[in-house]
């Protein structure tokens, strides 16, 4: 799934944010959730996702697939930073990371989501639905491999 669904999915998830205000997402590698700029509010979540290894082809699903959101509202600007953790090939021993293919349904509801916590960290909202969703997993997941886990390498996966 391309970059332009992830935005686009996003803004008429945030459509009811508008209040006059500007919400913007952009796509940002080196977001590290260990080191929160000053202004900055975060949201890890963890959706489903495939990958495609990009030198064998070799395709595979995994339900712990972590989203690391950075946001902000400056004036009437939002900004919302999103990190996608990738993941590499079993087979392969010179694999790549791997950019996760997020399904539609799991990208709306991952972006409804955010825009809860939005609503919770940047307008002072109460959360009137609890903040979860149930995530549609993809057939065949097994079992989470840490070795090719951008986030477990980086001590930021989660164990839920």
């Amino acid at each position: 799934m391309d970059l332009g669904m992830w935005r686009s999915t996003f803004k008429k998830a945030a459509k009811d944010l508008q209040r006059g205000d500007t919400w913007n997402l952009e796509f940002d590698s080196n977001i590290d959730p260990r080191c929160l700029q000053p202004g900055w509010k975060e949201y890890i979540r963890r959706t489903s996702a495939w990958f495609k290894c990009s030198l064998c082809r070799r395709d595979w699903s995994s339900d712990r697939v972590m989203v690391v959101f950075h946001m902000r509202l400056e004036g009437s600007t939002g900004t919302v930073k999103v990190r996608r953790l990738r993941q590499s090939c079993n087979r392969c021993s010179d694999a790549r990371m791997e950019d996760p293919t997020v399904e539609m349904e799991n990208l709306r509801n991952l972006m409804e989501s955010l825009v809860m916590k939005i609503g919770m960290n940047c307008y002072n909202e109460t959360n009137p639905k609890g903040g979860e969703y149930v995530q549609k997993k993809p057939d065949n997941t097994r079992p989470h491999e840490p070795a090719h886990c951008e986030g477990c390498k980086l001590g930021f996966c989660t164990n839920e």
